[in-house]
Formats: C-alpha cells, structure tokens, sequence
C-alpha cells in the first residue's frame, strides 16, 4: 500500500495515559536501511511481521511516504537477523483522546526511559485534542525517529 503518512510525535510527561489505554501490543523492529532518505523496516507487532519504507520527511517533518507490507512473523524473524544490530523494543498503548487515537511507545532496552506519543492526521493542518499527558512536541525532530534510536539509543544521549 503506498500512502503518505502525516502524524506528529511528542514527549509524554506522565504515565496517565496508561489508564485510558484500549490496547497494548508488543513490538520489536529493526532496521535494514537507516539511510535519511529512506529508511526500511522489519517489525514484530504481536504474532504478525511487517516490511515498511518510509520516505524523508517534508519540512516540518510531519508528512512522509510510507509503504508497508504485512509478512508472516517466522519472515521479520529471520530478516531482522540482517537489520543494524540495536533492535527496538517498545510496548505501544492505544489510547483514544478526542476524535484521535494517540500511540504511545514506552521503550526498553537501550532506550528504556523514553516514551512518546504519536497521533495521525488526515492533513498536516488537523486541529487534535492534546491530553494532559501529552507534553513537548519533537515532530521533526530526526533524533526521535525510530530508525536513529536503532543507530543513537536513548541511554547514549547526553543530558
């Protein structure tokens, strides 16, 4: 399937979202490709695999090409094996909020301690409503971007 993706990405400044969750679903995904023009990806989301590449983002960072394609669970494993060596692991919550449903990670390993939430919108425009939880936007922001937490982790940054 071959769509733009536009969504924004922001720090979560609690764990209250935790309560209004309607799902949580574990995944782990590695990249073969971290290029900044083009990434792609090998996800683990419950018993299900996927292969995705994503495109460079616009400007403001929010709005990029994405293709995915759903694989069997016994493929990712045995691609993943060829991805850059830090696989990501993250439990996402789904967590409705207003007319949106937010996904928020909460990451392990290498980059336990880091938790963010993004929303999908129809335009880059899209007025959300913002839960408390919610807290400073990183949209754009390329060291948030999944495949640089797989090159930089979350541990290794300076404070």
């Amino acid at each position: 399937m071959n769509e733009l993706e536009i969504e924004r990405k922001f720090l979560v400044k609690s764990d209250a979202y935790k309560q209004e969750a309607i799902a949580t679903t574990n995944i782990a995904q590695g990249f073969l490709n971290t290029h900044p023009e083009r990434t792609v990806r090998i996800r683990i989301k419950g018993d299900q695999g996927y292969l995705t590449v994503k495109g460079k983002g616009n400007a403001t960072g929010t709005t990029r090409f994405e293709w995915e394609k759903e694989i069997s669970a016994t493929e990712a494993a045995a691609l993943m094996k060829l991805c850059e060596p830090i696989i990501l692991e993250k439990t996402r919550f789904e967590v409705p909020f207003g007319a949106h449903v937010f996904e928020v990670d909460e990451f392990f390993g290498e980059n336990e301690g880091l938790v963010v939430a993004e929303v999908e919108l129809k335009h880059e425009n899209e007025t959300f409503e913002r839960p408390e939880w919610l807290g400073d936007e990183v949209t754009g922001d390329n060291k948030y971007y999944n495949s640089q937490l797989s090159i930089k982790p979350f541990n290794q940054w300076k404070n």
